[in-house]
Order: C-alpha cells, then sequence, then structure tokens
C-alpha cells in the first residue's frame, strides 16, 4: 500500500514539472506592478552587491527575472520564471526563463536572476532566440564583492540572488530563453 502512495507522490511531482516547463506563461498584456518587482529585484541586487553597477554601467542591456521557481525530485527537474529586458537602461520587452535537469536532486526553491549583455550583438542574439545558457556557463550567486571578481564570458555576465527555499542536486542542464518585444 505505501509503495502505492510514494509512486503517486512521484507521478504527480512528474507531471507538475512537466506542466511547468511545457506550458507557456499566460500573458495578461502590460502590468505596472510587475514591471515595478523588476526596478525592486534590480535595487537588491545592488544592495547586495554595490560593485554590480558596473555591468549596469557597462552592458549594452540586461534581463531581468524577478521569480524563478526551481524544483526537482530523483532524476528531473525543472525551473521557469518571467522576466524584462531593457536595452541601453530602456524596457523593450518582456523574457521567459525555462529550465530542464537531468539528475540527482530534492527540493525546490526560487531565485532572482539577472543576465547582462555586453554589446548590441549579444542582446540581438538574446532576442532572435538563439541563445541558451549551458550548464559550462552558470550564474554566479550574488554576494557583497563577487563582482569585483567577473566578468563576461562569451558576451555575458549572469548572475543569482537566492530568495528562499533549499535544494540538493547534481544535475546537467540548461536554460533557454524567450523574448517577447512591446
Amino acid at each position: 500500500m505505501r509503495q502505492m502512495s510514494v509512486k503517486r507522490v512521484v507521478i504527480s511531482f512528474l507531471i507538475f514539472i512537466a506542466g511547468l516547463v511545457a506550458v507557456p506563461e499566460a500573458d495578461a498584456g502590460w502590468n505596472p506592478h510587475k514591471e515595478d518587482h523588476a526596478r525592486q529585484t534590480v535595487k537588491l541586487f545592488q544592495k547586495t552587491d554595490p560593485s554590480l553597477d558596473r555591468f549596469f554601467r557597462e552592458a549594452y542591456g540586461y534581463t531581468v527575472f524577478p521569480d524563478v521557481y526551481k524544483g526537482g525530485l530523483f532524476l528531473l527537474g525543472g525551473a521557469r520564471g518571467s522576466g524584462y529586458v531593457y536595452e541601453q537602461g530602456r524596457l523593450i520587452g518582456r523574457a521567459s526563463i525555462t529550465q530542464v535537469n537531468v539528475g540527482p536532486q530534492l527540493g525546490g526553491q526560487s531565485f532572482a536572476e539577472i543576465i547582462f549583455f555586453r554589446s548590441r550583438e549579444d542582446l540581438e542574439r538574446f532576442k532572435k532566440g538563439d541563445f541558451e545558457l549551458s550548464a559550462q556557463l552558470s550564474a554566479i550567486i550574488v554576494t557583497a564583492g563577487v563582482a569585483t571578481a567577473s566578468d563576461f564570458a562569451d558576451g555575458v555576465a549572469v548572475f543569482a540572488l537566492p530568495k528562499s527555499g533549499l535544494m540538493a542536486e547534481a544535475s546537467v542542464g540548461g536554460q533557454k530563453f524567450t523574448f517577447k518585444p512591446y
């Protein structure tokens, strides 16, 4: 009897993860509250590590994901979030992030993420949908002073700020992005 309930929990979780990753995000149109949440997230990153200001000054553009939700159970996991894209400080569109992980993992967490684009060409690659972060190019966890020793790699710099939850993993995956202009 116990084996049957564990099996149901696993199947339910796998369906949840598949839905999280596969279902496109609903677009209810312009929402100034969400844009304000993105600005507050930028301020939180800057407060946590003031040396990030260098990236805001030097980058041609950036994408802010205020809330990314990630979960994993056994050998499968995923993440999903939405954000806003800025070009030379001006809001130009929305973005979504989808991640699928394979490998041992357990738990759930939420985090914020900012991707800085060094040049116009790097931002254009993102806008065209030709942009994907592999396991080799991972986000740097933001702590005071971490950006001082960081730089762009392949035209981007990625920073993450954990918000809540706990996740243990030794998985491999990648982040895929979509862009929708205003």
